[in-house]
Order: C-alpha cells, then structure tokens, then sequence
C-alpha cells in the first residue's frame, strides 16, 4: 500500500508531464501520476487545472455530466478562486483516478462496502474511507456530493496555482507576490498586469505556499427574494453545445470501420437463452451469445434490431416474474414478517401503546426511464479495450468489463462520456459488460451497443417496491407524542450495493441482501419534527425483482410516508396543516422559514373549500448542515381529470454556489418527483414489465408542467447539494392537493393508479 500522510492541507509538489506541476494532498498516495495531461502549449497545475499560453483555463470534472450542471459547478469553484476570466475557462472529464475520490460518499454509503463494522468508516474525515475511496478510485456521481467531495481540493488546487502565477509576476516585477493579486485572467500590481497566458510557463516551475492561501469566502451568490433569477450566475459551459448539437454523448461516438449491436435480454428474474434462429438478413454481420442475452451486431444499429427480429431468441424461465407475488410478498412481510428496528429517537416505541392512528402506504416499482437509453461503445485491439461510456461508478465499470473478458485493469481505458439523463440507472454496469464481450466478438472493429426502449425498460433495475405501516400516538391537542414506521421492502441498498461494489451478479446481489436490515433503503424516516419517541423499522423481504437506485433515493419514499400522514393527523385533529407542523418543529428554525416562505409565495389558504392546495416538507441530512425545502401543490378539476397547476417551493441549501443550477436541479426535482407521484410506474406479467415505452408511463408532458416557482433562503449554512430534495417533496405535497381537490386520500404511488 502506497504511503498516506495524515495532513488534508499538505500540498506536495513535483514534475509532471509536460513542464508542468502535479499538486497532490497530503492523503493521497504519493506514487500518483498528473492525472490532467496537458497539451500542447498547455501546463498542469496539479489534478485540477491547467493554463494555455492561449490563457484557456482547463479544469478537470471527476463527476459524471448528466443534466445537473457539474461541468459548470466545479469549474466555477476554481476559477472564482483562481481569478481567471469565465470566458476562457473550458472543461475537460477527469480518467479515473484515486486523486479524485469521492471520500463523503464512501463514507456516507460505507454500510455496503465495510458491512461488518460501518460505523468504523462513516464520517468522511475517518482514515477508513478515504483509504477506501482512494485506492479503489471510487469516484461515483450519487448522492449529491459532489461539492462536499470536491470544493476544497478543487479552491486549493486553484489557490496554489494563483499563488503560482503571482510568484512568477511578481519576479518579474521586483515585488512581493503577496502584494499581488489575481482577477479576470490577469495578475495585477497597482497599474502593472500580466495575463494567465504570459505567466503560464514560468509559473509551472514554481513550488506552491503550504497550506495555500485560499480566499476568505468560497464562491457564493445570494438570492434575492422575489426574483426568478439572478444575473450573477455564469452561463453553462454544455449550453452552446447542447443547443448547436455538438455536445457529444455515448451515442454520438463514430469510430473507422465501425459496427452497431442491438440486444435481447431475458425476462425476469433470471432467464436463460435457449435458442435462436440463424437467418441473414440484409446489413447483419454475426449473432453474439451471451448466456441471459442475444446481440446482433450490422452495419448499422437497425439492421442489427431486424437481425434480432428474424433471429427470435427464446429464454427459459423459472418461475418468471408476477405483480402479484410482488405484492404478495410485501403484505406477507408487512403484517407477519419480523421487523429489524434501524434507528430510534427517545424511548422508541416503547411507550405507545395503543396508537391513535395507524395508517397504510404502498408504493409501486418506478422505472428510471433517462433520455438516453443505455449505450456504450468499444474496441478491443492488440490486448487493450477502450470503452466510451457514461457511467455513475467508472471505475466500477471498468473492472467489470476488464474481468468480462479476461484482461487486466491496466488494459482497460475508459473515456467518460456525460449521460442524457440518468436518475442513477448508470451506477449498473450490464452496457459496460455486454458491449465488452461483443467487442471481444467483433475484434478488431470497434462496437457500439445501444439498448432500445424496451430493453431499458426490462433490463433496468427500477425503484423498489414498499409498503408501510405508520402510527402515531397523539396528545389531547393533536401533537405527536410518539410514531413509530414499519416498511417493508427488500434491501435494496445492500442489493445495489453488492454489484456495484463486488461486481455481484444479480441473482448473487439478491441472495446476498436477502434478511438484511437496510437503513439506507429508509434514508429520510426520521421525521424532522420535535417528536420525542420514534421507532424506525424495516422488514427486508426477499423479492424476485432485482431493485436499484433511483434520484431521490429512500427519501423520496419516506417523504411521502411521512408528509401524508402528518397531514391526516392534522385533519384528524382539526388542526390547520401549516400550523400543526410549524408546532412541533422544536429547534428547527430553518425548516420553520421554509414553511413560512412557502406559504406567503403560494398564498397558502391552508387547503379549504376545495381549493386544491397541499403541503408538505423534507428535510435531507443532518440537522446541521442538511437541505430543507417546503412545498404549496395546486391542483384542479377539469373536464380532463385533476391536474396539478402549480408548485411553490422555498428552498434552504444553505450558501448557494450557483444559484441558476441550484434553480434548475429544484425545478427539475420537482418534476421529476411529479412523474414518480403521477407514474413512472410498472406492473409484472410473465416476467416482463407492463409498461413497454416512455408513453406506458403517464410521464407528465411539457403541457402537463405545472406552473413552478422557487425562492431561495439566504443562510449561512453549509452548502447542499439541491438535487433529490425537490423529488422527494413533490409526492407528498400533490396528495394533500388532491385529497384538497377531491375529498380523497390517495395512499398509493402512482397516485392516480387507482382512479379517482
């Protein structure tokens, strides 16, 4: 094992590629390579930038780009501590290496890593993780870590860079390079100035301060209240080239003498290719055969979906997936099944007795349904693979491929390629591996493997499934005195958790989560209220359907438990819903604001006669340094049935670093948490889902959208990421409009599943 020095701030420097300096961390092996080669004209300035003679400022992203704006966020944070002009700042994807280690989320989802002892390894300043994170390169895009991960190496790496390029101006000048300073792309001394460009070769040479002198306040835009956006936020760096269509994704790679695939996978859970016709048909090269698929690999991608066609694989199945042993199983797990409790507040549920209310909550399986169905493409040539993808988990990605066909990590090189829409569907690696073994196939002509809609709907793994029994005993005036959650579902943490860190197969993964509690799977259970007793527990139960992660995460399941039953015991106790929560906040200040905020922008009338207005709110994190949002749903009858008209959020990320993309992620969360309240959802028969194409899914459509508004509270609070907390209140607060607008409680997502 490489030796690791226990120092955050120590910066160590030495030679890189190309004349330019490799600035490392204290804990990061010191046997790591610049992993920001530079070009031509071009000098690195340690993993995180490097600087043109052109004066281009090139700043590396370790995160997947996948609709949330991470290759504008990061790059933001270096040139706001860099001083560099935004106009010359480009881009470029990280390759994977540990110098980038995601160290909060190994931290944060250490319980599936390190299950034995997690709670040995579940801060990110613990030793354990970061060793973890660092030596296994785990740089997955999840969670929403990606500034808590990311800030500080990124402002340090920039900082000792401008201190760099001070020293290297103030040389020149005779002065003392702390009398310098750096702003827009130049360093400047009273009337004197030089540009990045002109100092970017003689200040690679320099060794940077240890620490480094980063500046007094990190980036940060505060909003203004009543103001649909701010004029302070940079443009996005993907804007151009997504709006002219040169922005490239996994499917858009063109390769000489290139060949395309098409793929059929067997129904669920577990079936096997039995048989399959050989018949040419015109563009088709060759069948590939992989023991639960088929592929066909053309000229072109719909020759090789023909060739499928004409092919007609057949699959044999034991036992093949039914909905009604789906929910079979869960209702067994929920009225019989032995519960395992995960967390407590207070004496539990010890003192409950008899509760005042016991109300149930299901939840139906969700399918991630991204923009860009999974693809990939590949090169197999003289013993070394090269792959083009988009993936959550690279590296994860890159060994699964590399152990698929029998070759050595060291002979795997993968080009990250941004993601048309994700949702955490590409945290699973299947594209990476089947579109290995075909390359293996086809070689030395490169492969590109694109899964049609319905193969992405049968092969991804969806949301899982959960029922939920809550009960509340109630004072006299209706506050909570003790609550107690019982949800059962299957481990679905520990399940994705076992292929994405063990390289598990699915049939595997399911065994190897089976009975195990899952606190993961109940992320954002605790209610945020002051209650002094509550009682969590989960009851894993084994399900055929292999289960993933999905935006949100267990939050957007416990919100909807939660939310909806506060609101019921407000209605019950005739108790107006704003008020009654705001009571039992206790030292929750922040979410009190939020609630307050939220009503003076929906003019909250708290739901009578009618009026179609719901609430409802969600805490993520801990109570410290977590994101609050609260939520106003509007929704009304018409001649076509109830729709939602709008959403009003107020929002507490604590300090904003870019406040259109914290906008647009809320916005997009909430729309997307609507297509979770709405559909998204799927049924089972015969091994197959139900829903076949995006239009089985009830997706709300542009004229579906509601009208949305999102104003910002201005704290001083560490940042959050914004990215799921708008999924997660989206559910609960369209309910309570609905029960508003209808008279009705709807317990069941997909709301409407049921009719009205």
């Amino acid at each position: 094992m490489a030796d690791l020095r226990i120092s955050r701030r120590g910066v160590l420097a030495g030679a890189a590629v190309g004349g330019g300096l490799l600035v490392a961390w204290g804990l990061m092996p010191r046997t790591y390579t610049a992993p920001l080669a530079p070009g031509r004209g071009e000098y690195a300035f340690g993993s995180w930038l490097k600087v043109a003679r052109d004066g281009v400022v090139t700043v590396a992203v370790p995160q997947l780009e996948m609709g949330q704006g991470v290759t504008t966020l990061i790059p933001q944070v270096v040139a706001t501590e860099l001083g560099a002009d935004w106009r010359q700042v480009a881009v470029e994807p990280a390759p994977v290496s540990g110098a980038y280690a995601n160290v909060p989320l190994a931290a944060e989802w250490a319980p599936l890593w390190m299950p034995l002892f997690p709670g040995l390894a579940d801060e990110a300043d613990d030793l354990l993780p970061e060793r973890f994170a660092q030596i296994s390169r785990f740089t997955a895009t999840a969670a929403g870590t990606t500034l808590d991960a990311y800030e500080v190496p990124a402002r340090e790496a920039a900082a000792a860079a401008r201190a760099m390029l001070c020293m290297a101006a103030a040389e020149r000048w005779g002065a003392s390079w702390e009398e310098c300073r750096a702003e827009d792309g130049f360093v400047a001394l009273g009337d004197r100035r030089l540009s990045f460009a002109e100092l970017a070769e003689s200040a690679a040479a320099y060794e940077p301060p240890d620490p480094p002198p980063l500046r007094p306040e990190p980036a940060r835009e505060r909003p203004v209240p009543g103001e649909a956006g701010e004029e302070s936020s940079p443009m996005r760096l993907d804007g151009p080239a997504k709006v002219d269509g040169s922005f490239q994704f996994a499917g858009d790679i063109r390769l000489p003498d290139m060949v395309y695939a098409a793929i059929r996978h067997a129904p669920l859970p577990q079936g096997e290719l039995t048989r399959f016709e050989s018949r040419k048909t015109p563009g088709a090269l060759q069948l590939v055969q992989g023991k639960r698929w088929l592929a066909a690999v053309a000229t072109n991608w719909w020759a090789a979906e023909q060739a499928l066609v004409h092919a007609d694989p057949r699959f044999e199945v034991t036992g093949p997936l039914d909905g009604g042993d789906l929910d079979e199983r869960l209702e067994t797990g929920l009225i019989e099944g032995k519960a395992i409790r995960v967390a407590t507040r207070g004496a539990g549920d010890s003192a409950m007795g008899e509760p005042n209310l016991t109300l149930r909550y299901e939840v139906a399986p969700a399918l991630h349904a991204p923009l860009e169905t999974a693809g990939a493409t590949a090169r197999l040539a003289d013993g070394r693979l090269e792959l083009w993808l988009a993936s959550q988990a690279p590296e994860g990605a890159r060994q699964a491929a590399a152990d698929a066909i029998g070759l050595s990590l060291d002979d795997v090189v993968l080009y990250p390629m941004p993601a048309g829409g994700s949702f955490d569907a590409r945290l699973e690696r299947d594209h990476a591996i089947e579109v290995a073994l075909i390359a293996r196939e086809v070689s030395p002509r490169p492969v590109q493997l694109v899964w049609s809609r319905w193969q992405e709907q049968l092969a991804g793994r969806p949301r899982a499934p959960a029922k939920a029994l809550l009960s509340a005993r109630t004072g006299r005036d209706g506050s909570i005195a003790s609550w107690r959650a019982r949800v059962a579902m299957p481990a679905t943490a520990r399940e994705w958790g076992a292929r994405l860190f063990d390289n598990k197969t699915t049939k595997a993964a399911i065994a190897q989560a089976s009975g195990e509690a899952d606190a993961l799977a109940l992320e954002g259970a605790m209610p945020p209220y002051a209650i002094p007793d509550v009682a969590l527990d989960h009851v894993p139960v084994t399900l055929p359907l292999p289960t993933g992660r999905m935006r949100g995460g267990g939050d957007a399941m416990t919100a909807f438990f939660t939310e909806c039953f506060v609101d019921e015991l407000a209605a019950r106790n005739n108790r107006e819903p704003l008020s009654y929560r705001i009571a039992m906040l206790g030292d929750q200040p922040r979410m009190a604001v939020c609630l307050q905020r939220a009503a003076q922008l929906a003019q909250w009338d708290a739901g009578r006669d009618q009026s179609g207005q719901g609430l409802a709110c969600h805490r993520m994190g801990d109570a410290e340094s977590g994101g609050r949002i609260a939520c106003i749903a509007t929704a009304r009858q018409g001649e076509g049935g109830v729709r939602v008209t709008r959403l009003a959020a107020a929002v507490d990320i604590g300090r904003i670093v870019n406040i259109e993309l914290a906008r647009q992620q809320i916005e997009g969360g909430l729309v997307f948490g609507m297509s979770l309240a709405l559909g998204a959802s799927t049924g089972y028969f015969d091994g197959l889902p139900t829903s076949r194409t995006l239009a089985d899914l009830a997706l709300p459509k542009l004229e579906d959208c509601p009208e949305i508004e999102v104003e910002f509270v201005d704290s001083e609070a560490p940042a959050f990421d914004p990215g799921e907390l708008g999924v997660a209140v989206a559910a609960p607060a369209i309910a309570n409009a609905l029960f508003s607008a209808t008279g009705l409680r709807l317990r069941r997502l997909p709301l409407l599943s049921g009719g009205l």
